[in-house]
C-alpha cells in the first residue's frame, strides 16, 4: 500500500511539471507571436510612411532626408485626395504682407535666405520633390501604440474661459499663451525665437506655436498648429524641430505631426517638416527667430503655411475639416509642455527660454508682430488679446506693443523652483 501511494504522489507531481511545462511553453509561443506581430505592424507603418526616394540626405544629427517625388507623399494615400491635383500656390496671399497678392512658392533671393535646417549642409532636394524626414523603426516603437504614433493626446489645447480650468493640468499639458476670440479669423502670423529647452523625461515635450481652432473643445474641436518643439518621444533627441499638427476631432482618430498621416500637401523642396532647426537662441546672446503665417486661401478654401518671408511650405485641403471649413474662431500663440510628474510634484521642464517673461530681450522668449487675417484678407493686429496660464509660478506670459515689434509678448520659464515646487 505504501509503495502504490508513493508512486500515485510521483505520477501526480510529474503531471504537475508537464502542466507547468506547457504553461510556459504557451507564454512563450504568445510573447513571441505577440512580438512578431508588432514588428510586422511597425515595418507595415513605416512602408506607409517612408515613400520611395529620388534622393536620400544624411543630416548631421543623424537624420536621413529622403527627397520624394510631389505626387508620392503621404497625403495622396488619403481615399478623397486619389484624383486631387495639386496647388503649387496659393490663389491669394493676405493684403498687407508683400506689395503684391500673388506670391509663389520660392521666395526673391533679395527677400529671405533659406531658413537654416542641419540637413541643408549636405544637400538639397531638386524641384519636384519633397524633404521628408525619414521614419525608423525606434520611433514607432517609442509610441504607446502604431496607431498612436504621431499623434497628440486628447485634449491637449488650452482652454482659457474654461468651466473646467484642471481640465488640461489632469493630461498633465501646461501652457503659457496669448489668444483673441469672438470674431470670424482667417489666419495668423506671428515671428518667435527658437530655444533648445531642456527636458526632464522623455515623454515630456516642450513647443512654441500658433493654433487656430474651430468648434467646441469637446470630441468636435478643429486644430491646425505650426511652430518649434523639442519632443524625444516623437524623435528621439533633445534637438529643436519645426513641425505642424492637425486634428478634426479633439486629437482623437485623425490628424497628425508633420507629414506622419494623409492630410498636408507639402510642395516646397526646401524646407523638411520635423527636421532641426539650428542655430538656435543664447540666453544673453545672438537670438535667431522664425515667421510662421497660416492663411485661409479665400478662392480655393485651404490653409496655408508660410516659414519665413517667402517659403510656402503647402497647405491643409479644407474637407480635411468641418468648422475650419469656414473660419477659426480662436487663436493662440504661445507654449506648450508636458508635465509628467505626480503626487503634486512640477517638472523641470523648460518652457521657451527656460526662464521668466520678465527678464526680457536675450533672456526670455517671445512671438513678435502678432496679426490675424481677417474676412477681407487683410493682415491686422489683434484685438482684445487675452492672456492664459494654469500656473504662473511655473510658466507666465506678459503681454506689450511698441512702434517695431506691434503686439508682442514674453512666455516661458523653468518649471519647477521654489515658488513651484
Amino acid at each position: 500500500m505504501v509503495a502504490v501511494h508513493f508512486s500515485s504522489v510521483k505520477l501526480s507531481r510529474g503531471f504537475l511539471v508537464c502542466l507547468w511545462l506547457l504553461g510556459m511553453m504557451s507564454l512563450s509561443c504568445a510573447a513571441r507571436y505577440g512580438a512578431s506581430k508588432q514588428k510586422l505592424e511597425v515595418k507595415k507603418h513605416l512602408n506607409r510612411l517612408n515613400k520611395p526616394a529620388v534622393k536620400s540626405i544624411q543630416s548631421p544629427d543623424g537624420d536621413i532626408i529622403d527627397c520624394v517625388p510631389i505626387s508620392k507623399q503621404p497625403a495622396f494615400d488619403h481615399p478623397f485626395l486619389k484624383d486631387h491635383k495639386i496647388q503649387m500656390r496659393p490663389s491669394y496671399h493676405p493684403e498687407g504682407l508683400f506689395d503684391d497678392n500673388k506670391v509663389s512658392a520660392k521666395p526673391k533671393e533679395k527677400e529671405t535666405h533659406i531658413p537654416p535646417q542641419l540637413w541643408h549642409r549636405y544637400g538639397k532636394c531638386s524641384e519636384g520633390t519633397i524633404p521628408m524626414r525619414r521614419t525608423k523603426e525606434d520611433d514607432v516603437l517609442r509610441a504607446s501604440s502604431v496607431k498612436r504614433f504621431g499623434k497628440k493626446k486628447h485634449r491637449t489645447v488650452p482652454i482659457p474661459k474654461s468651466a473646467e480650468p484642471d481640465l488640461i493640468n489632469q493630461n498633465g499639458h501646461q501652457h503659457a499663451i496669448a489668444y483673441v476670440e469672438g470674431d470670424k479669423y482667417y489666419g495668423a502670423k506671428a515671428s518667435l525665437n527658437v530655444w533648445e529647452p531642456k527636458i526632464q523625461h522623455t515623454n515630456e515635450f516642450s513647443l512654441s506655436q500658433i493654433w487656430l481652432l474651430g468648434g467646441s473643445f469637446g470630441q468636435d474641436l478643429n486644430s491646425i498648429e505650426a511652430g518649434w518643439q523639442v519632443s524625444p518621444d516623437l524623435y528621439g533627441d533633445n534637438n529643436t524641430r519645426l513641425f505642424t499638427y492637425w486634428t478634426s476631432d479633439a486629437y482623437q482618430a485623425t490628424g497628425c505631426y508633420n507629414l506622419l498621416c494623409s492630410g498636408f500637401i507639402q510642395i516646397n523642396s526646401d524646407i523638411a517638416m520635423g527636421a532641426s532647426i539650428s542655430p538656435v537662441s543664447g540666453y544673453r546672446n545672438s537670438q535667431y527667430d522664425i515667421s510662421i503665417l497660416i492663411w485661409k486661401d479665400p478662392k480655393e478654401g485651404h490653409w496655408w503655411m508660410q516659414f519665413g518671408n517667402g517659403y510656402v511650405l503647402g497647405y491643409w485641403p479644407s474637407f480635411l475639416f468641418s468648422y475650419l471649413t469656414e473660419s477659426a474662431s480662436m487663436i493662440e500663440w504661445g507654449g506648450e509642455v508636458v508635465n509628467s510628474q505626480s503626487g503634486g510634484h512640477h517638472t523641470w521642464t523648460q518652457m521657451g527660454s527656460g526662464h521668466f517673461p520678465e527678464e526680457g530681450f536675450s533672456k526670455a522668449s517671445y512671438f513678435r508682430n502678432i496679426q490675424v487675417v481677417d474676412g477681407s484678407n487683410n493682415l491686422k493686429a489683434p484685438k482684445r488679446m487675452g492672456t492664459f496660464t494654469e500656473k504662473s509660478n511655473c510658466y507666465d506670459v506678459q503681454t506689450g506693443r511698441n512702434d517695431d515689434w506691434g503686439h508682442f509678448f514674453y512666455y516661458g520659464g523653468p518649471g519647477k523652483n521654489k515658488n513651484c515646487p
